[in-house]
């Protein structure tokens, strides 16, 4: 099944052309790693042109996000390991995102406490997503953790990092990433403890 979020159109109509070209999702993929490390490397300078490139970098890696899976589903390459390697690759951009929003903060008045708000929200959304795949894996239905709604999912909000960092209001992006990242990990390892504990009554009365 295709992708159902606006963002999956547009990625749908550039990949088609690719179907029986010789490029894999795994080719996407990486090019999604390296769009999206070059976009963080150049949010750390945090002025600039430096700013108006890592927003299109991000912009491209974003899209590559999208356009890897629908070139798996759409030319029938979907594998675990495909799956597995964009999983890998998602979690470790994304958060790494907000490492270099931290980083890219550290001469503002925010300082220290910049790079540390920058390195919780990365490692609370790397775990939040581990915790959502889990959550997934243990319910089994094939639906996302997490599905959005009026065409729109929570991926979509990538896009909006973008024009964010081109009017430079870094540091509102960052505190507001860091409480809505760790509600949502709250959120999540929550909702993980009770499909668990669900899981094991229900063998325990078998």
């Amino acid at each position: 099944m295709t992708g159902k979020s606006w963002s999956h159109r547009p990625a749908r109509l550039l990949v088609r052309p690719l179907v029986g070209t010789g490029v894999t999702p795994n080719h996407l993929t990486t090019l999604r790693l390296v769009t999206g490390i070059m976009a963080c490397l150049a949010l750390i300078p945090a002025h600039g042109a430096w700013l108006w490139w890592a927003g299109w970098l991000w912009l491209a890696s974003a899209l590559l996000d999208r356009a890897d899976g629908e070139l798996a589903r759409i030319g029938n390459m979907s594998t675990p390991g495909g799956h597995r390697y964009d999983y890998l690759v998602d979690n470790a951009v994304n958060s790494a995102f907000f490492v270099a929003l931290g980083l890219g903060l550290r001469e503002s008045p925010w300082g220290g406490a910049a790079v540390a708000l920058g390195l919780w929200t990365g490692a609370a959304l790397s775990l939040s997503s581990y915790w959502s795949e889990e959550l997934e894996q243990l319910d089994g239905s094939g639906r996302k953790a997490y599905t959005g709604a009026f065409g729109f999912d929570f991926d979509d909000l990538l896009y909006l990092l973008a024009p964010i960092v081109w009017l430079g209001w870094c540091a509102p992006l960052l505190v507001a990433a860091c409480f809505g990242v760790t509600f949502m990990l709250l959120v999540t390892g929550w909702r993980l403890w009770r499909l668990t504990s669900r899981h094991a009554n229900a063998a325990a009365a078998e």
